[in-house]
């Protein structure tokens, strides 16, 4: 599992930790069921607080990607079958992602396009 926490970044890291994680997870380099290193082990690593990691691992719970077994650590869920709550989700963060491409002038082909790329990357892992 490779991670890259870029401390310069404007993004929090815990963020960035949620996204990369993600990441994996969509590529298929974390599995369903797959444990997570712990907390501890995983902010030793990475070099970072323990706390920005339980911040980024709770906020995955939160989005119904990850379980959280008390005293046993973090599993990457294996439901594939979104929920309308997810789904509602993911078009309200896409919106102004849109948006703002329509403003920069970026035709629609070339939206579908990147789209197309970035979900090839993702299968390709």
């Amino acid at each position: 599992m490779f991670i890259e926490i870029e401390t310069t970044s404007d993004i929090p890291i815990y963020t960035q930790l949620v996204n990369q994680l993600i990441g994996l997870i969509a590529a298929g380099d974390l599995k369903p069921n797959e444990p997570l290193p712990s907390v501890r082990s995983l902010a030793s690593d990475l070099g970072v607080n323990m706390h920005t990691v339980n911040k980024a691992y709770h906020e995955l719970e939160r989005k119904k990607i990850l379980n959280i077994i008390p005293k046993s650590g973090a599993i990457v869920n294996d439901s594939k079958t979104p929920s309308e709550e997810q789904l509602s989700t993911i078009i309200q963060l896409l919106k102004p992602i849109i948006a703002e491409a329509i403003v920069y002038g970026v035709e629609e082909a070339k939206i579908m396009s990147i789209a197309s790329s970035l979900i090839s990357e993702f299968k390709e892992g």
